[in-house]
């Protein structure tokens, strides 16, 4: 079996745009040597997230796992993010089970993939577990960083608090975020922000899907994670059918790989090598 290593290796970067019902979605993978053949690594960023934002703070988390793991790491924007088209309407409160079930689904045939290691950040470990519950024969094993599984009132305050800096006169928020999204900034904010609040999104509750995932699972969350609470990792460990296992990790919010990556991304790199046949 293969081995994770530190030595950072010649990576070959591939972009392009794909058509997936009509609408152009941009992606972006990395080939470390040798790793033709190999299970790809997918990463699903979170709810105001893009390809682009895997990278900050001097850290690059899709070529540091592509390094790591030796396999292939690759990486869209989902519809309404970064440079992939605009959403054509406001979301629906079932928009979660959509991308789980229907998009990426489709968005891997688009690319060719037919079965992936799943990394999924917030929005994205939701979909994560929503794709592995419903296409088991699909997703080899799941990372999840601050997955949602249910609606905590942590994390409507958590929400409130970020659409209070999001309207702030000189928004830094609303600044940061036009980086990545252009003219879309306003609405996909608001298709986050506005939707989360409602009655028909805060029963969101997944828990009864959970017990069709089959595949490993690893479930991290932040100690001081501002937008949910331990319950979650506990309902993805008592949920799941196959094995699981969960981290909490110390003195870290609600990115882990970002804030803690010195101690998750070998964390990931190895749980991925280990279930990645």
């Amino acid at each position: 079996m293969d081995t994770p290593t530190s030595d950072p290796v010649p990576l070959r970067r591939s972009e392009g745009f794909v058509r997936v019902d009509g609408h152009s979605l941009y992606w972006q993978r990395l080939d470390p040597p040798g790793s033709a053949g190999r299970l790809p690594i997918l990463l699903l960023h979170e709810g105001l997230g893009s390809v682009a934002q895997w990278t900050r703070r001097g850290v690059d988390v899709a070529a540091r796992l592509a390094e790591a793991t030796g396999h292939p790491v690759l990486a869209h924007d989902r519809l309404g993010f970064g440079r992939s088209d605009p959403l054509p309407a406001p979301r629906r409160d079932d928009y979660l089970y959509q991308e789980g079930r229907e998009a990426l689904p489709r968005m891997l045939d688009a690319l060719g993939v037919e079965r992936v290691g799943l990394v999924g950040h917030s929005d994205g470990g939701s979909i994560a577990l929503i794709f592995a519950a419903a296409h088991p024969g699909r997703c080899a094993w799941a990372v999840t960083e601050a997955a949602h599984v249910l609606v905590e009132e942590e994390t409507l305050a958590g929400i409130a608090a970020a659409h209070t800096a999001f309207h702030a006169p000189g928004s830094r928020l609303r600044a940061v975020l036009a980086r990545y999204h252009g003219d879309k900034t306003d609405f996909t904010f608001a298709n986050w922000a506005e939707l989360w609040p409602t009655p028909g999104f805060r029963s969101f509750d997944m828990r009864d899907a959970l017990p069709s995932i089959r595949c490993p699972v690893l479930a991290i969350q932040g100690a001081e994670d501002e937008y949910g609470t331990p319950a979650q990792l506990d309902a993805i460990k008592a949920g799941v059918s196959g094995p699981c296992e969960t981290w909490l990790v110390p003195d870290c919010r609600h990115a882990p790989h970002f804030e803690a990556a010195e101690r998750v991304l070998p964390r990931i790199a190895a749980f991925a090598v280990a279930n990645g046949s």
